[in-house]
C-alpha cells in the first residue's frame, strides 16, 4: 500500500472506547502532528472522532 511512497501507515483508534481500528496512510511532511477524523464506528453505529494511535 505505502511501499515506495512517502506516506505512512497509521491505525487510527474510536474514541468511544470500542478498541475499533482504521488503516490508513498520512503525509508526515503535510501533517506531522496527530491526526483526527470523524468516521463510522460499526461496533456502537454511530459516527465517532478516531485518533491517531503510535
Amino acid at each position: 500500500m505505502a511501499g515506495n511512497s512517502k506516506r505512512t501507515i497509521i491505525h487510527i483508534e474510536s474514541t468511544a472506547g470500542t478498541g475499533y481500528r482504521y488503516t490508513i496512510t498520512k503525509s508526515s511532511r503535510l501533517h506531522p502532528e496527530r491526526v483526527e477524523y470523524k468516521k463510522y464506528d460499526p461496533i456502537i453505529r454511530k459516527h465517532v472522532v478516531f485518533k491517531e494511535t503510535k
